[in-house]
């Protein structure tokens, strides 16, 4: 089951003496996490966001009544986002949708493990895969990946030899 709200960052420091928090995120840039107007506590609380920047690699981001006392006692806090606040381009989703699912042959239904973590490498990412205590990697492309099926928990692939060979 799909969570509605998903980890996108963490308060890891303040900004300046006026309430801004520097944030770290846990989504795919700095620049993403910016694009949010609103932003949640863990326990659903909705904090809206004043501004935001990107500054290096982090956001700093000033919330609507935090001064520069509370956004000290912040450090630490992890921020959600409401998935209903983004659009994916087709065929594409969150890393947390996609941890967890069962990878299976897409020819004869062998299981192969599950997905664990999504490693991004530049070219494409890699799914990584878990089964018995092995990790294996399996590269997200075309050749290889067949169907992703969120909702029914799975990930259908063709496994290129090596892929799941264990190596004497």
């Amino acid at each position: 089951m799909k969570k509605q709200f998903l980890e996108v960052g963490k308060i890891v420091g303040t900004h300046g003496l006026k309430g801004e928090v520097r944030v770290e995120p846990w989504c795919d840039s700095a620049g993403f996490l910016c694009r949010f107007k609103r932003l949640y506590k863990r326990d659903g609380t909705e904090m809206k966001v004043v501004s935001s920047k990107v500054h290096k690699n982090t956001g700093i981001i000033l919330f609507d009544g935090v001064t520069g006392v509370e956004a000290d006692t912040m450090r630490g806090m992890v921020l959600y986002m409401n998935r209903d606040d983004v659009r994916l381009p087709k065929g594409t989703n969150f890393v947390q949708d996609l941890v967890g699912l069962k990878v299976v042959d897409v020819d004869n239904g062998t299981e192969y493990g599950v997905i664990t973590d999504v490693i991004r490498t530049g070219a494409n990412d890699v799914y990584q895969i878990e089964k018995d205590g092995k990790e294996y990697f399996v590269p997200v492309i075309s050749d290889v990946v067949k169907e992703k099926d969120i909702d029914g928990g799975y990930v259908k692939i063709f496994a290129m030899k090596g892929i799941f060979e264990d190596e004497d």
